[in-house]
């Protein structure tokens, strides 16, 4: 099933909204298992975030980070490294997975969107609308809720008496959130990887959020969802005369050139009859003028490669017929004719 990415700028409430959805999506799965009588649920439902995964917000940091290498911020991309592997070791035709994040990066958000694509399964996001002024007022009252509980706790970190404020999510450091404000890529939804794309801003209530995950649940689960087909580039041909141009050429020419070694005289010279589809002898036969001497395999090799890499303009097309197949025979014997005359 689908991939869900939420995305939205830090401390903009997406860990809320992910959690609300979460709680959507389990009470539709329970919802529709109970009206189909299935003993085991239609979906398997999965939330992933930074928290789930224990991935400090210190990784997003650039400040200690030298400058001549934070293009390339080693921490962060293994972060990201992690974030891919959960994904992709649950995400399946019967998998739901809601990924809570920051999802800034539109080559990320792409590299998500074709796992999900290559799996044939539709993916959404869902952004968060906050403005940054009431985004950084989260961070700036999360840091002095951080600042109190260290001074009651004589410095340590995460020490608490249990209260409220050590189930909350940490804040970013000031440097750190106005680089990852700075650094985020809007989704566009008329790039195929940011759409269908779905909106919720700080402001809306529980029924307008409602109205959105009605409209996600329809798209990735309901009469509006789409069939995903996965690239045609990452699909695997088979080894059939049927659609790879790239196998038959190789196939074809190498068929030729073993036929000539073994009907060749000893002395050279003379003709070479070469059927014009394998394995069948006839009267339209092709034929292959030696020179004087005898050719050998790698003198017949050399000309093979040059001539498939003369032809391998032709791969990906479709529908290779045995007519095909011919003209690749007729056309290498040609070849081999004409180079066998300039040797004289």
């Amino acid at each position: 099933m689908p991939l869900i990415i939420l995305t939205g700028l830090p401390t903009s409430g997406k860990t809320t909204r992910a959690n609300q959805l979460h709680a959507y999506l389990s009470e539709r799965i329970s919802s529709h298992q109970s009206q189909t009588g299935n003993t085991a649920p239609p979906y398997r439902l999965h939330l992933i975030s930074d928290t789930s995964l224990s991935i400090p917000r210190t990784v997003y940091d650039l400040s200690a980070v030298p400058a001549h290498a934070r293009s390339a911020n080693s921490s962060e991309k293994d972060a990201r490294a992690a974030v891919y592997g959960a994904v992709k070791r649950v995400l399946s035709p019967r998998d739901i997975v809601v990924l809570d994040g920051l999802n800034y990066i539109k080559g990320w958000r792409y590299q998500l969107f074709c796992e999900a694509k290559n799996l044939s399964t539709p993916s959404c996001v869902l952004q968060v609308g906050c403005v940054p002024d009431r985004a950084r007022g989260v961070n700036e009252a999360r840091l002095e809720r951080r600042a109190r509980r260290e001074k009651r706790d004589g410095g340590e970190v995460g020490d608490g008496d249990g209260g409220e404020d050590d189930d909350e999510e940490e804040p970013y450091e000031p440097p750190n959130w106005e680089n990852l404000v700075f650094r985020y890529e809007e989704p566009n939804p008329m790039t195929r990887w940011d759409s269908p794309l779905f909106t919720l801003v700080w402001e809306d209530d529980e029924a307008r959020a409602k109205e959105v995950f009605d409209d996600i649940w329809d798209a990735i689960a309901g009469e509006g969802r789409k069939v995903v087909k996965p690239n045609q580039a990452a699909m695997q041909r088979g080894k059939d005369g049927g659609g790879d141009y790239l196998y038959l050429l190789e196939k074809e020419t190498q068929d030729i050139v073993k036929q000539i070694l073994e009907r060749q005289s000893e002395e050279g010279g003379g003709e070479v009859r070469i059927p014009r589809s394998s394995g069948e002898s006839g009267k339209d036969d092709l034929m292959v003028e030696l020179p004087g001497k005898k050719v050998g395999l790698p003198q017949l090799q050399r000309y093979r490669r040059a001539f498939v890499g003369l032809n391998r303009g032709g791969i990906g097309l479709e529908g290779v017929g045995n007519l095909a197949v011919g003209r690749l025979r007729e056309s290498f014997v040609g070849y081999l004719n004409d180079a066998f005359e300039k040797d004289e």
